[in-house]
């Protein structure tokens, strides 16, 4: 695992990733609601816990998990080392998926910027999967039910409750509020702390914010890799 003074050295090298302006995200107010959920990897033991918790409460099938965690080998001035990375659908503000779906039965609550599924409309076709540029919908290898993704575990906002991958984060890694909320944790992390969202070129303004990644950070590699390849 990626130990402290390694990460620091990692974070303060190379200039390839770029983060985001925290003013312009916060100053991006919509009605109602805006959620997020900010990941600190420096936090992050790759437990698996979330992907776990999340499986558990959701009953998702195996190969169709609505949250993972990959590990990739860097390399440092004292050689290589592993870091442990969160990924699950980024409740972007412009996303690509719900402009693929032919019947609109994925769309982005206007309450709150949750990108949902109406699962008595969507007809499997399985392209919103395909048009996720995160890879963050699993598919229906048989198309006889509806892509899996995270959706914040809106049964659980409704209840006071938070999303179950940050209720049970061993490394207190995962946090989750509303960014309309200047005084909530998502908002001062943000505000305090210099944030990346992950392919930022492609234009989706993802609500899923990153702290403590290296500047060389190759998110396209990341997200290309097996999240169960490490495990072996």
């Amino acid at each position: 695992m990626l130990d402290r003074r390694t990460l620091l050295k990692l974070i303060a090298s190379g200039t390839a990733f770029s983060a985001v302006s925290s003013q312009a995200v916060l100053a991006a107010k919509t009605p109602g609601k805006r959620y997020a959920m900010v990941f600190d990897v420096r936090k992050c033991t790759g437990c698996l816990s979330c992907t776990v918790n999340c499986s558990i409460e959701n009953q998702t099938q195996p190969g169709r998990e609505r949250t993972v965690v990959t590990q990739l080998s860097l390399t440092s001035d004292e050689g290589p080392a592993v870091i442990a990375l969160p990924n699950q659908c980024n409740q972007c503000e412009d996303p690509s998926c719900v402009k693929a779906c032919p019947v609109k039965a994925t769309f982005k609550r206007p309450e709150d910027g949750i990108v949902v599924i109406d699962y008595d409309r969507c007809i499997h076709c399985m392209n919103c999967v395909k048009a996720c540029p995160y890879g963050a919908r699993k598919e229906d290898p048989e198309r006889k039910n509806p892509p899996e993704k995270c959706n914040f575990c809106i049964h659980r906002l409704n209840e006071g409750l938070l999303p179950a991958c940050v209720e049970s984060c061993i490394g207190g890694a995962r946090y989750f509020g509303d960014l309309n909320d200047e005084n909530s944790v998502v908002s001062q992390l943000i505000k305090n702390n210099k944030t990346y969202v992950l392919l930022e070129s492609a234009g989706t303004h993802p609500n899923i914010f990153y702290i403590g990644l290296p500047e060389k950070f190759e998110d396209k590699k990341w997200l290309s890799a097996d999240s169960k390849e490490w495990q072996r």
